[in-house]
């Protein structure tokens, strides 16, 4: 267990250099879902998710008067699969009872203006937890951010590249480097959710936390 105190400091910048690296999922755990085919594949796993790491990512805009018409790309994850589907009409009718579930956590960062682009489509999002803020507890009332996240509660350091962030996510074939910063952004919000969880850290309004869920298998009783 980790000794964070109530009034922790983040990590700098070169402490944060100096970690191990985040330990990514391994390429045969991260799936690019491009056709309803795919999507009936893993259905079941992901509809049974009690979690799901979220989040999204959109061809960026450059151009004065350019319009936005992302997202391109949607993560779900659990603690050992990320799955990416490029976005299309028949994957979107898809996920859209997944993101509505009040059943279903979905945690991430940064998901203010992921809600704003779904109720563009007509798809609303339920039961979301934004970690950013759920840090209170350390003392940090700021935002906390993905990068710091991860250093604060596991000493790793978790690599952001803005060429791959500010890169064409509506591509039909993405990058593997690509593929790997997604699934990333995805699967590293359930596994911070689950060591707030298991520290007893997460604000007490967060849906489901009176019921002291579990996400892994080996913790049900």
């Amino acid at each position: 267990m980790n000794n964070l105190s109530n009034a922790a400091t983040l990590p700098s910048k070169e402490q944060i250099q100096s970690f191990p690296r985040f330990p990514n999922l391994c390429a045969s755990n991260i799936h690019v879902i491009q056709n309803l085919a795919q999507c009936h594949a893993i259905e079941s796993e992901l509809k049974h998710a009690v979690v799901l790491g979220f989040d999204t990512e959109s061809k960026p805009t450059f151009n004065k008067g350019e319009v936005a018409t992302g997202p391109h790309l949607i993560q779900l994850a659990t603690l050992e699969q990320a799955y990416l589907f490029q976005v299309s009409d028949e994957i979107l009718e898809f996920l859209k009872p997944v993101l509505a579930n009040r059943a279903q956590i979905k945690t991430g960062f940064g998901l203010k203006n992921d809600a704003h682009l779904f109720r563009k489509k007509g798809i609303e999002l339920n039961s979301v937890i934004e970690l950013s803020k759920c840090f209170k507890t350390f003392g940090l009332n700021n935002p906390v951010g993905l990068k710091n996240a991860v250093a604060l509660l596991f000493q790793q350091n978790f690599p952001k590249s803005k060429s791959v962030s500010t890169s064409n996510w509506s591509k039909k074939q993405l990058s593997p480097q690509q593929i790997a910063y997604a699934a990333a952004d995805a699967h590293a919000p359930v596994l911070i959710f689950e060591e707030l969880l298991r520290l007893g850290l997460l604000p007490k309004d967060i849906p489901n936390t009176s019921l002291k869920l579990r996400i892994r298998p080996s913790h049900q009783k």
